[in-house]
């Protein structure tokens, strides 16, 4: 046996194998329809089979295959085993376009619903290989930053869906990807369109195979690498844009798919595009056979695509060690005084800023006729008792994020760490989710499930990055992928139609619009009391950025302070989002903006970011309840839609 037939053995028995169990499965759904008796009038069950069960299992197969076919494509043009259109951000991009575009131009869809997923599968392409292109096509920074930008484009998204309430479920199902099927039209669609862009990719595997060469052998050859990158990057975007324009995001297939390809033999990059297609039909078709048979006529509410995303993001945990990238450590924080006049005209500044913020946040606002007054007259204790509770909730929560981002960013030894970042936000989330869903209890319990749920995806990060000695990339992979997982399983609970899924949106909103007396003095009180702590571990933090040799040569204890800050900063963290959710970015700005300012050691920067961080989430929520009047936007999707760009910048400056 040659080594080609011996490479193509092992993918061939992994398609079979997904085929065959597959086939098994959509039998026993399809059986007991096929072989009832006919009788008189409309055959119902044939019925079902023939225009929903079968033409779903075609759109899988499909979709598979075409997912599958654009991860493969990315990593052999990019270099980067974990790039697929989930990881790059390209079908959170399609999915953010198509629910803006249903929402207000609905127009636009009938005269090209592919265009419109073209369009935002295109920009975060765009965004994240022009990030990639600076920076070397490093597979850290492409993947970072399409993660992030993924992050970014689906917390919108539901936030949009949340804000139209009468669309929640059925965006939501749409959104998180799902395959049901009333008709053929939509697999007989998918057939001429993959089929064009397959035929196109066939071409390019002569090109692509020299790539494996080297850059400069690859040119020396004849390969033009610029138009080789936008030829491939194209065809990969647009299966990602078609995909998602027809039944939304599917997750992870397109990593997975080809990692199998390779695992079980597929070396060569004829092999990977070739087998990846098959491999990924097959295994799509699986998941979505065993999803119907075992959940029954609640398999047509199921997203498919969170199901597989909840699947893929433990596999994105398990690759990252594969994923060569080299760690950056924190270069020693100077330990020489700084001069007096350096540290308090920051901080001083600060906090005239922040009481600033305070009294407009307090007593300016938007009269009855849309005009701006000042807050007077007999109604000024009513409406001051409704509105500070909102604001000092807010400012509580701002200054623990913010804080919990010096800490974060100290540990880990990356200015782009942040509890949003990191995953624990989304951890939290979880938490509540549980809690609204299984428990329903107040302020307490779900406090009690928010911090359980931040923690224990805290506990997973850090025991996935102990191989790598905490490497920031890969604690900050680690965390985007338990964010995708977190958010998956959070979209199946949405999707369901329960009326408590309008709760857990208008949570994850950041809205303060129901915070009462009671939760901002119990969100203050937890503030002062976590902030004091942190402050009092200083000197940890000081010392710790030096690197464990010195940390321990000084008589640190290096596990039990990790593991007591990174504990402290779980607690802010779940807290916070509470009041404003697991998307303010709020933990990125503070302490980035503090370092700005001049303030580098632990104590001053702390106080510096829970100065600023507060400021901004007062300012959003002003911003939020004054620029719609009398529609309020919740304050943490303002400062989200400022700080996940902010990030991107950060990326973008990061040498």
């Amino acid at each position: 046996m040659t080594a080609a037939r011996r490479d193509n053995l092992g993918p061939a028995l992994v398609f079979l194998m997904l085929i065959v169990s597959g086939g098994a499965a959509s039998w026993f759904l399809a059986a007991p329809a096929l072989s009832s008796a006919v009788g008189h009038g409309y055959d119902i069950p044939r019925m079902v089979v023939y225009y929903s069960t079968l033409p779903r299992l075609a759109t899988a197969l499909l979709v598979g295959a075409a997912l599958a076919l654009s991860g493969a494509l990315f990593q052999q043009v990019l270099r980067n085993p974990l790039a697929d259109p989930t990881t790059l951000g390209v079908s959170a991009g399609a999915n953010l376009a198509l629910v803006v575009v249903s929402l207000f131009i609905p127009g636009l869809l009938g005269a090209g619903r592919d265009v419109v997923a073209l369009l935002g599968s295109a920009a975060a392409a765009v965004i994240v290989v022009g990030f990639g292109a600076r920076r070397g096509f490093s597979p850290y920074s492409l993947v970072l930053s399409g993660l992030v930008l993924s992050l970014w484009c689906g917390g919108l998204s539901a936030i949009l869906t949340y804000l139209n309430q009468r669309y929640l479920a059925s965006l939501f199902i749409w959104g998180s990807g799902s395959l049901a099927q009333q008709s053929w039209a939509i697999p007989l669609s998918l057939t001429w369109k993959i089929g064009a862009v397959a035929v196109v990719s066939a071409l390019l595997i002569r090109p692509l195979s020299l790539l494996d060469l080297g850059e400069s052998s690859s040119v020396a050859l004849g390969v033009r690498l610029a138009r080789l990158r936008v030829v491939v990057v194209a065809c990969a975007v647009a299966l990602a844009a078609f995909v998602t324009s027809a039944v939304g995001v599917i997750g992870f297939i397109g990593l997975v798919a080809p990692t199998l390809a390779r695992l079980s033999g597929a070396r060569r990059p004829v092999q990977l595009i070739v087998w990846s297609p098959l491999i990924g039909a097959g295994l799509l078709f699986l998941a979505d056979s065993v999803l119907q048979l075992t959940t029954g006529s609640l398999g047509n509410f199921l997203p498919t695509g969170a199901v597989t995303a909840i699947f893929g993001s433990p596999l994105l945990l398990a690759l990252l060690p594969r994923l060569k990238i080299r760690h950056r450590i924190q270069q020693a924080i100077p330990l020489r005084r700084p001069r007096p006049w350096g540290v308090k005209l920051p901080l001083v500044t600060a906090i005239l800023g922040v009481l600033v913020l305070l009294v407009i946040s307090l007593f300016a606002g938007r009269s009855p006729g849309g005009g701006w007054a000042l807050l007077s007259g007999e109604f000024l204790d009513d409406i001051l008792a409704i509105r500070s509770p909102k604001i000092f909730a807010a400012l509580a929560s701002g200054a623990m994020l913010a804080v919990a981002g010096a800490i974060l960013q100290r540990l880990t030894g990356n200015e782009m760490a942040s509890p949003e970042v990191l995953g624990i936000s989304a951890g939290a989330t979880f938490g509540v989710a549980i809690a609204l869903f299984a428990v329903a209890p107040g302020f307490s319990g779900q406090f009690a499930f928010a911090v359980g749920g931040a923690v224990s995806v805290l506990a997973v990060i850090l025991l996935s990055s102990r191989s790598s000695t905490f490497a920031p990339e890969r604690v900050l992979l680690a965390g985007i992928a338990l964010s995708a997982m977190v958010d998956a399983v959070v979209g199946v609970l949405s999707s369901t139609g329960d009326p408590r899924a309008v709760l857990l949106m208008r949570w994850m909103s950041g809205s303060t619009y129901l915070v009462d007396g009671t939760t901002a003095a119990a969100e203050v009180v937890i503030g002062a009391v976590l902030i004091t702590a942190a402050l009092s571990a200083r000197r940890w933090l000081d010392i710790l950025p030096l690197g464990p040799a010195p940390s321990a040569a000084v008589g640190m204890p290096l596990a039990m302070s990790r593991l007591a800050l990174f504990g402290l900063a779980g607690l802010m963290t779940a807290a916070a989002t509470l009041t404003v959710g697991p998307l303010s970015f709020v933990g990125l700005m503070g302490p980035h903006l503090a370092r700005e300012a001049g303030l580098k050691r632990a104590m001053p920067q702390m106080v510096g970011a829970a100065l600023i961080g507060g400021g901004l989430m007062v300012a959003a929520d002003f911003v939020g309840r004054t620029i719609a009047a009398p529609y309020q936007i919740p304050a943490g999707l303002v400062s989200a839609l400022i700080g996940a760009p902010f990030l991107m910048f950060l990326m973008g400056r990061a040498r």
